[in-house]
């Protein structure tokens, strides 16, 4: 099984367009690949640049470990930052995001519990430091790399054929 890992910012416009274009060439390759979905902030604190992320990397935990809805959880997260411009640095607000997708009660106890708080700086670290990317969004697979290009993001061509050099 080939292993994709893919980079991601959910305030990033740019992320939500990768991931739109991903899901739509997709499906003849899903059955060759592993997805290992990996948040990241593309500006993290103590940058003045808002939104920041941090929460919503935690709120991805979260998500999986009480079996929600990726997909749901994804498009919930890019519209309330890209399109509603919703402040997701608040853990109230996170959780009427998530509240069609888990439990809310349960998704606050564990927020706030910060049990996720250490992937932050765990992903940016793997992201930035050890896979070298530069710009999200962007993906790894069998030491291939596709990057977005700042300000442009990548095409659905880009990752189909990414997606076909990189599937052993």
């Amino acid at each position: 099984m080939n292993k994709l890992q893919i980079f991601y910012d959910y305030s990033c416009p740019f992320c939500k367009k990768g991931y739109e274009s991903f899901l739509r060439v997709i499906t003849p390759f899903i059955k060759d690949i592993d997805i290992e979905w990996i948040p990241v902030e593309s500006h993290p604190r103590p940058e003045n640049v808002h939104p920041h992320t941090d929460l919503c990397i935690q709120a991805f935990y979260i998500i999986c470990e009480l079996n929600g809805d990726i997909p749901a959880f994804h498009h919930a997260m890019y519209d309330a930052l890209v399109i509603e411009k919703r402040d997701v640095e608040k853990s109230d607000v996170l959780a009427d995001i998530v509240k069609n997708i888990v439990d809310p009660v349960k998704f606050i106890e564990i927020l706030e519990s910060n049990k996720y708080a250490d992937k932050v700086n765990q992903n940016n670290d793997f992201a930035y430091e050890k896979s070298g990317v530069w710009v999200v969004p962007a993906f790894r697979m069998n030491n291939q790399k596709l990057d977005a290009i700042g300000g442009i993001g990548v095409t659905d061509l880009q990752i189909s054929d990414f997606l076909k050099l990189s599937i052993n």
